[in-house]
């Protein structure tokens, strides 16, 4: 863990955003607890994960410490990211976090999950929490290299996989029978995750966590392990879900001022630019944008309910608290989330 941290602390001095997805709560707590012999039933695990999760945060605490950065903890259960609002809570969060230069440590929220949200495996939780930062990389680090041609450990003739452009049936049976050593999920789980991570518009990495600088090398470019590229337009692909997925529940209209910083120049929209709110909507609906002249100008998911936007449209952002009493960050709607028409 000192050593995962000593790297992840050389890039975030170098201006880096990163964020650590980690396992081993249960084990924690099992250890903590003198490892007691329990029933393998889901509350025996989550009481373990109880005890374990606080000590497992304090150990990356302290060695983060050691170079003067600061952690923020985040649990998560697969409904925190299937529900719109929470998906959008978490992200702001999470956002947030990085903006302030704290490094998130994220885990799955075992001591509360049931079967029905459980993630199940930090391969593809750390495959949401990519989804959900629109990271760049993604690195799953395991006990292996990286995907072999065959099981490695029984077959002295496997070759390491440099790079994966179609992950199909052929692939996934080849790392069926593939595990690591500890905790919850093989190359398999590993497969999942750099799948749903590159629809995303990540580069997905599977190598060796006990290489030598894995981290910093692999973010520098250097062919190790196994990369999987991003798929070209995810961003594109998620815009065309927003034109064509539910009407409209509502419109803001916007001054000429703002029609210009969205349609000429790519930016978001703020409160500041908007003039008149029509409609009852939630917050993660999707509105459509009326510019100066009238006409549709774009669509795209809002940060804020129609109320809220009502009270806050025509101020700066930095009011935003001062007239809710809390804020879902400076934007109306970001321009990852909206597409002009």
């Amino acid at each position: 863990m000192v050593e995962l941290v000593r790297q992840c602390a050389r890039l975030h001095q170098a201006g880096k955003e990163v964020i650590v997805c980690t396992s081993g709560a249960i084990a924690v707590g099992r250890a903590r607890l003198n490892f007691p012999d329990l029933p393998a039933t889901l509350n025996h695990k989550q009481m373990l994960a109880a005890v374990g999760q606080s000590r497992l945060m304090q150990m990356w605490e302290r060695y983060f410490e050691i170079y003067g950065i600061h952690v923020g903890q985040i649990l998560l259960t697969r409904a925190d990211v299937q529900n719109r609002r929470r998906y959008l809570n978490g992200r702001d969060t999470l956002l947030t976090l990085l903006e302030h230069h704290i490094v998130p440590i994220i885990n799955e929220n075992d001591a509360v999950a049931t079967e029905e949200i459980k993630v199940g495996d930090n391969d593809n939780l750390s495959a949401l929490v990519s989804t959900l930062a629109e990271a760049d990389l993604l690195l799953l680090l395991t006990d292996q290299p990286g995907l072999f041609t065959a099981d490695p450990r029984t077959h002295a003739d496997a070759q390491l996989i440099p790079e994966v452009d179609q992950i199909d049936e052929a692939l996934q049976a080849l790392a069926g029978g593939s595990v690591s050593g500890l905790g919850v999920g093989g190359m398999a789980t590993k497969l999942q995750a750099a799948d749903v991570a590159r629809r995303a518009g990540a580069d997905v990495v599977i190598a060796a966590g006990h290489t030598p600088d894995i981290i910093t090398r692999v973010v520098a470019g250097e062919a190790v392990g196994t990369r999987f590229r991003a798929l070209k337009t995810p961003l594109e692909n998620r815009k065309k879900w927003i034109y064509a997925g539910r009407k409209p529940a509502g419109r803001v209209h916007i001054d000429a001022g703002a029609s210009k910083a969205l349609g000429a120049d790519g930016r978001s929209l703020l409160p500041a630019g908007i003039t008149a709110v029509t409609g009852a909507f939630e917050r993660g609906d999707t509105i459509s944008i009326i510019g100066a002249d009238g006409r549709e100008l774009a669509r795209g998911i809002s940060r804020y309910n129609s109320g809220d936007l009502t009270r806050i449209a025509g101020f700066h952002s930095d009011k935003i608290v001062e007239i809710l009493g809390y804020a879902y960050g400076p934007v109306a709607v970001h321009r990852n989330d909206m597409i002009l028409l």
